[in-house]
């Protein structure tokens, strides 16, 4: 095993040749040692967009119980059928889509048990339905009598992200770029190349979900809408690196 000193030592040629060039004169060989790097500025530029949430994913849940698994398992898959087919009327591409979410079944043991026996079942199943026709797919939701609401949450659609994010990135290079340009002026130099640069994009996460409902409260209101509100998300951009300033 390599002891602390020679792992040291290793490090610091692996630091002393990536800043040695080798030249040849002569038949010999010797290493030269390059100056670092100067008259270089590292900065960072940023922008941030505010726009409307338009993705709203409302999951629904159900759970049952009973003796023996496979009673669970049955009362489930008829619940979520139910539901899946009164879902799949309001289905439409890309404004209400339709998909089942998890499915766990698990054991129940006997309070005080010693032996830990297995007093009987349960389990729970999702249907999560998402899109951009809010108003559908709460209306759809209040209709689903055999699930009720676990969460909601918005976010931004695919193709609305990625539109913002070409917009706010297009601005936070702008700023670097006159940030990188200013700054070269103001230490006296005539302008400045590009060495690196990194673009992150990022923003807010869905909305904090609404909690799930009592199933008596759901149904007293089966046929109400559900009360939902987009509100809006913050998409950010961060253009950082580093530029040569230069006389010319």
């Amino acid at each position: 095993m390599p002891t602390p000193l020679f792992t040291s030592l290793v490090a610091a040629a692996a630091v002393l040749a990536a800043t040695c060039v080798v030249a040849q004169s002569g038949g010999q060989t010797a290493a030269v040692l390059m100056p670092p790097p100067q008259n270089v500025l590292t900065l960072s530029a940023n922008a941030t967009l505010e726009v409307p949430r338009d993705w709203l994913a409302v999951t629904l849940s159900t759970t049952r119980e009973a003796p023996d698994a496979t009673t669970v398992q049955t009362q489930l898959k008829v619940a979520l059928d139910a539901a899946l087919i009164e879902a799949r009327k309001a289905a439409k591409p890309g404004q209400v889509e339709v998909r089942t979410g998890g499915f766990s079944i698990y054991p129940r043991y006997a309070p005080n048990s010693r032996t830990g026996a297995i007093s009987g079942w349960q389990g729970s199943a999702e249907l999560v339905i998402e899109g951009r026709d809010t108003a559908t797919l709460s209306q759809l939701a209040g209709k689903l009598n055999t699930m009720t609401v676990a969460r909601t949450g918005f976010t931004l659609s695919r193709e609305a992200r990625e539109k913002v994010e070409g917009e706010v990135s297009a601005t936070a290079i702008a700023r670097f770029r006159a940030q990188a340009d200013a700054y070269a002026k103001q230490f006296g130099f005539a302008g400045y190349t590009v060495r690196e640069v990194n673009v992150n994009t990022g923003g807010d996460g869905p909305t904090q979900p609404v909690p799930m409902y009592r199933a008596q409260a759901m149904q007293a209101t089966v046929e109400a809408p559900l009360p939902v509100e987009a509100g809006r998300a913050n998409v950010t951009a961060t253009v950082s690196g580093s530029v040569q300033m230069s006389i010319r």
